[in-house]
């Protein structure tokens, strides 16, 4: 078993590691599906704005993740 503060920092890596490769995939799914529907390429300003909805997905998806990851793996902090 670890320490609170050591499974703080499990959590926390790992959700930074996933973040990046996340968040490009959510990305990547998010304008393929706009240009669909618009039938079209989309501007800068659109893709930006895809970019920053991504991160926000991604990154509460990686910490869901990594917690309920490090918490079968390592274990709940006692």
């Amino acid at each position: 078993m670890v320490g609170t503060g050591l499974f703080v920092i499990y959590v926390v890596v790992l959700a930074l590691l996933l973040l990046y490769p996340a968040s490009q995939w959510i990305w990547a799914l998010s304008v393929r599906r706009l240009q669909r529907k618009l039938e079209r390429e989309l501007t800068a300003e659109e893709s930006a704005g895809q970019w920053r909805r991504a991160l926000v997905i991604s990154s509460f998806i990686c910490l869901v993740f990594s917690f309920l990851f490090n918490a079968s793996t390592v274990g709940m902090p006692q």
